[in-house]
């Protein structure tokens, strides 16, 4: 029996990362990377369902995400840290399973439509698109993955993953389960508003960047949107409804969040002092990941070299799964698999 649980997930490279992307995703990977057995991917084929037309920025976005990531703490000893394509089995599980799922499965994914009509300016009638949700299946399912870490906007793509192991098993059984279901991990994240206030969003392009410097960090703040209430300096605001203050929640300490309130609420400090404390915390937070990230970038070739070694890694794991999926459809046996005859049953 394996000693630790395994837990699989991945991240789109569509650019450099963003404090939401820390918050939420990246902080997460961290802590899991110490208690279980950890499959991290940078998803660049995912990366093509909605930029298929121009994929100039694709490879350059990979190392980004990689130097982010790294930069921020995540560790290669500690977790299998590799990029999507660099695993071709994930294309050929994605293949397999796009045989036995309905049509019908994929269309209701509540995402589907949602991202049709919020990137209403792309062609996104596409099976690379419809089809994603599987991908997302074959990406976790291709590990055996016992945990799947999502925020609770991604419980039906899990569900979904769920749903295509159960299918695959009920055609194809075997003892026992080739594709055992997976479970999520619900990871909340902490509240993080962008410049404008909305979620911070890449597509909004209302972010705070993990790479940027201190001088463009205070420059965004200073645009950053406040309670409407405070339109003179002297009038009285709400921290409660202010965007501003959500950052502080996060990136301030107790004394510095107390210091907004009175002053806040009493009129006594401005909105640009209170958004440069704000910045002095979200500084802090960047600093050393900024640090080992400019180290990283310093030797290009060898990040790629520690995601190739991970896609090694990776690909064992998948072969291992892939010679069991291979023999439950009764498929002509590969003539020299990748993976130990040890690592060829789950353990």
């Amino acid at each position: 029996m394996r000693a630790a649980q395994r837990v699989l997930s991945g991240v789109r490279p569509t650019g450099k990362l963003h404090l939401g992307n820390a918050m939420g995703a990246v902080n997460n990977w961290l802590r899991l990377q110490r208690e279980y057995d950890c499959y991290f991917f940078i998803a660049d084929w995912h990366a093509l369902t909605t930029d298929y037309a121009d994929t100039s920025a694709v490879r350059q976005n990979t190392l980004e995400v990689a130097l982010d990531l790294m930069g921020a703490g995540l560790d290669p000893e500690q977790c299998v840290l590799f990029v999507q394509s660099h695993v071709p089995q994930h294309a050929e599980l994605h293949l397999l399973f796009s045989m036995i799922t309905p049509l019908r499965w994929l269309e209701r994914v509540p995402t589907y439509k949602e991202q049709q009509e919020n990137l209403s300016g792309r062609d996104l009638s596409t099976y690379g698109f419809l089809g994603y949700p599987l991908l997302q299946s074959a990406d976790i399912l291709l590990y055996q993955a016992d945990l799947v870490p999502v925020g609770q906007d991604q419980v039906a793509h899990v569900e979904l993953t769920r749903e295509v192991a159960r299918r695959f098993n009920q055609f194809y059984p075997a003892q026992p389960d080739v594709l055992p279901e997976p479970k999520v991990l619900l990871t909340p994240s902490p509240k993080l508003p962008g410049v404008d206030g909305r979620k911070m969003s890449k597509s909004y392009g209302n972010t705070i960047l993990l790479a940027d410097p201190e001088p463009e960090v205070r420059q965004k703040l200073k645009t950053m949107v406040t309670d409407p209430a405070r339109v003179r300096r002297t009038d009285k605001g709400n921290p409660d409804i202010c965007p501003v203050f959500d950052l502080h929640k996060v990136f301030s300490n107790a004394e510095t969040q107390q210091k907004v309130r009175e002053g806040c609420t009493t009129a006594s400090i401005g909105c640009i002092e209170c958004k440069g404390w704000a910045a002095d915390g979200i500084v802090r937070y960047i600093a050393p990941m900024q640090e080992r990230r400019a180290a990283l970038a310093a030797k290009p070739q060898q990040v790629w070299q520690t995601l190739h070694a991970g896609a090694e890694r990776a690909q064992q794991r998948a072969e291992a799964t892939m010679r069991q999926v291979r023999d439950a459809m009764r498929l002509a046996p590969h003539a020299a698999p990748i993976a130990s005859e040890k690592e060829a049953t789950r353990a």
